[in-house]
């Protein structure tokens, strides 16, 4: 099954299931497929919480279908991210053989952990904004996995039960703040952390669809790939090729992460496990290739989808508000 986040009419994220080239909401659900009423209002995070394994939202779509629905061209609609407020988003670094060799460093004996919030969440199309201060803009596509239920201390033989499903991630990063040498000017020096260089706003950019486990055959067998589409000079509107790479190169896989993650952290449903990036960042090409505003990035795994968004400058943003001088 594949589930589709958007924004309905009153500008809330709410959730569907894609049906060709169309969606079934959640509400169309409860009036033709006999769904729980208490379910229609929620985004895709909540619904999982209220139905662990979604076997409700999977029987009323096939009642609806029968009964004729088609729902609304996914065209029409506003996407949002598929999980727009994720309990907790837990990402791998160094997670892929081709990137460790790019970097000519060791490969880990133990996964490397670190943490996004929920205040990185976009959805395609909307803006990443480059901040003040960092003027090394990184695109890092990524496989996250969509924790299904409640989950401590799951064995790697138990964990992919644990899968709802699949989603498509992009881990922008401030390489100057994440302290890569590539990305400094002489003298400068980054913050020696990673949280605020891959944790700012807008750093999270997610797929609109969800890709239910039973759907994905392998997903230690999917391409990955990344694209930048400068926004001026005289190769605008191009598209250029980042990262072609496969989820057969992760060091660690799915099963292993899961297990060494909830030994220490409780998974909740909707919580997002970004699984790494390939090789082909822009930090470690010769020239060092970054992000500029103008520019658009896409990532994407074929089988889940796509997130394609603009990048603009900080100054840019026009909802940004100062509480400088209020009383």
């Amino acid at each position: 099954m594949r589930l589709f986040s958007f924004r309905d009419e009153l500008d809330l994220p709410t959730a569907g299931v894609v049906d060709g080239e169309r969606v079934i909401s959640l509400v169309r659900l409860v009036e033709a497929g006999g769904l729980e009423a208490e379910l229609a209002h929620l985004d895709l995070g909540g619904l999982l919480e209220a139905d662990p394994g979604l076997e409700s939202v999977r029987e009323a779509a096939d009642r609806a279908r029968v009964a004729g629905e088609r729902g609304r061209p996914i065209a029409g609609v506003r996407a949002a991210a598929a999980i727009p407020r994720p309990g907790k988003i837990v990402c791998i670094g160094l997670n892929y053989r081709d990137h460790v060799a790019e970097q000519h460093i060791e490969t880990p004996t133990r996964p490397l952990l670190f943490s996004k919030f929920a205040n990185a969440v976009i959805a395609d199309g909307e803006p990443i904004v480059r901040p003040s201060g960092t003027r090394a803009l990184d695109l890092e596509a990524e496989l996250g996995v969509v924790i299904g239920r409640r989950t401590r201390r799951v064995g790697a033989a138990e964990a992919m039960a644990c899968v709802a499903g699949y989603v498509v991630v992009n881990d922008v990063t401030a390489r100057d703040w994440q302290g890569n040498r590539a990305a400094l000017a002489a003298g400068e020096r980054g913050d020696g952390q990673w949280l605020r260089a891959k944790g700012s706003d807008t750093f999270c950019p997610m797929s609109p669809a969800l890709v239910t486990a039973d759907e994905i055959a392998d997903p230690h067998a999917l391409s990955i790939r990344s694209w930048r589409i400068p926004g001026s000079g005289p190769t605008a509107g191009r598209a250029f090729p980042m990262q072609e790479g496969t989820t057969a190169d992760l060091v660690f896989g799915i099963p292993a992460l899961i297990e060494f993650v909830s030994s220490v952290i409780t998974l909740e449903p909707g919580d997002v496990i970004s699984t790494g990036t390939p090789a082909g960042v822009g930090v470690f090409r010769e020239p060092p290739v970054f992000l500029e505003p103008g520019d658009r990035v896409r990532c994407e795994i074929p089988g889940i989808g796509r997130v394609e968004n603009p990048v603009i400058d900080w100054s840019d943003r026009s909802d940004d508000v100062s509480v400088a001088g209020r009383a």
